[in-house]
């Protein structure tokens, strides 16, 4: 099985973290989101992979080059002018000629990738898409299935009460090539909003999986500060870069390579703190990301806040919840 990587998109919802950065590439426990999916798909055998790219797809290429440090080959489709989540899979169709999945390069997951082909297969699907219980529907597709899963209804981002189910779309999908009839080429084709409706119209052999496994979908400010807890607590099968600390109380920290804690400095809940960053001393920092090469000052407080790289936080500064400071910034001295 072959596989394409969605790594096109501008990653707005997570603005300004991403204004210089893909989101595939926003570091989640130290290490690029997106290194997490190419991992998985080593894991599980899946070796010739193609990624799309538009919004500062030079950085994806830089960092994954071919692949081969992955165990894979990994080929890239650039796109000039974005064609949607369906018109950048029907552009890599001279790639994508046998059974095929397509998984967001935004998304942190531990999915068993074999045990969704297998039900692909058993199926004799068109299409399968792996489905997760969430409890807000409404930045995700929902999905109502029949009693052997074959997909009956589906509705793209609906307002909660308007909503079928809160079954969601995980935008990890499986594929015959027979799906490529189906996608008009050269256009901006979606696939929530008009593959997806026009296969259960024409009832073609299209089903939904729910799975067990860990998934989140990396959108916003909330659900990121989520992943990288996820990952500290242990609840996702993925690595981090760093050292990870708990304390009796179990507080964690994960440290990036040359990160250092002034005297005195407290942790609560879970924070990452970003290689070469210095935290200086009496500073309180309380579920948090701080990314790369940032300096706090004394006395700081960080509190349920992402910080991008090379900041400057000066001392005595509070960041209350849901702060969110762009790379670069220098805060002065309170």
């Amino acid at each position: 099985m072959k596989a394409m990587i969605m790594a096109a998109g501008v990653g707005s919802r997570l603005m300004p973290m991403t204004a210089d950065i893909p989101k595939p590439m926003i570091p989640v426990a130290n290490r690029p989101l997106m290194e997490n999916t190419l991992q998985l798909l080593s894991q599980h055998g899946i070796k010739e992979v193609i990624a799309n790219l538009h919004y500062h797809g030079d950085m994806i290429r830089d960092y994954f080059h071919d692949g081969k440090a992955w165990g894979i080959n990994l080929l890239y489709s650039p796109e000039e002018k974005l064609l949607g989540t369906a018109g950048g899979v029907k552009k890599c169709d001279w790639f994508l000629d046998e059974t095929f999945l397509v998984i967001s390069g935004d998304a942190l997951t531990d999915i068993d990738l074999g045990r969704l082909l297998e039900e692909h297969q058993r199926c004799g699907a068109l299409a399968t898409i792996a489905l997760k219980p969430v409890d807000e529907v409404e930045q995700f597709g929902v999905v109502v299935t029949d009693d052997v899963g074959r997909i009956v209804q589906f509705q793209e981002k609906p307002r909660s009460e308007e909503a079928l189910s809160r079954t969601a779309n995980t935008g990890i999908y499986i594929f015959e090539p027979e799906i490529f009839t189906m996608i008009p080429a050269g256009e901006f084709y979606d696939f929530g909003k008009q593959l997806f409706p026009w296969l259960v119209q024409s009832k073609a052999p299209f089903y939904g999986i729910p799975i067990g496994e860990y998934w989140c979908d990396v959108g916003d400010i909330k659900t990121y500060r989520q992943a990288n807890a996820d990952i500290l607590c242990g609840r996702v099968k993925v690595p981090w870069v760093g050292q990870l600390r708990y304390d009796d109380r179990l507080n964690a920290v994960l440290m990036g390579e040359g990160a250092s804690l002034g005297a005195d400095v407290t942790i609560k809940g879970q924070v990452v703190i970003g290689a070469g960053c210095q935290i200086g001393a009496g500073t309180i920092i309380e579920d948090s990301v701080l990314w790369n090469d940032t300096v706090v000052g004394e006395n700081a407080i960080i509190k349920e806040s992402v910080v991008g790289s090379v900041c400057h936080i000066g001392k005595g500064v509070t960041l209350s919840p849901d702060s969110v400071v762009a790379s670069g910034t220098y805060l002065p001295d309170k």
